[in-house]
């Protein structure tokens, strides 16, 4: 059974930066392509960033120019570079993973049970 496993979220002020890590577990092939979610208080899951095994990326208009994904397609591991962040980057950030190409605005077929960044103002 595949597991992903999320870290690296907490509390930092306007302006600081944090770095997620998602390893996966349990799978016996390479992921075509992992990314990043993120849902507020009372918003709905929202696309933040995603990598293809060929190493494409893709980001939010919110967040372009500010967060980085990265991974290691062998490894089925993913992280992101958050930096400048703001009050509205605050939310639960979710990792996932697919094995199949696709638009992956909606999400993708394996997650992990996320972790919360807060940025204050």
């Amino acid at each position: 059974q595949v597991q992903l496993m999320e870290s690296g979220g907490g509390w930092v002020q306007t302006g600081g930066s944090l770095r997620l890590s998602c390893a996966a577990s349990g799978g016996r092939f390479s992921f075509v392509a992992m990314g990043w979610y993120r849902q507020a208080p009372g918003k709905q899951r929202e696309l933040v960033a995603t990598i293809t095994s060929g190493g494409s990326t893709d980001y939010a208009d919110s967040v372009q120019g500010r967060f980085t994904i990265s991974g290691n397609n062998a490894e089925n591991t993913v992280w992101l570079q958050m930096n400048s962040l703001k009050p509205e980057d605050t939310a639960v950030y979710l990792c996932a993973g697919t094995y199949y190409q696709g638009n992956y605005y909606s999400g993708m077929d394996y997650w992990g049970k996320g972790t919360l960044v807060t940025v204050s103002s």
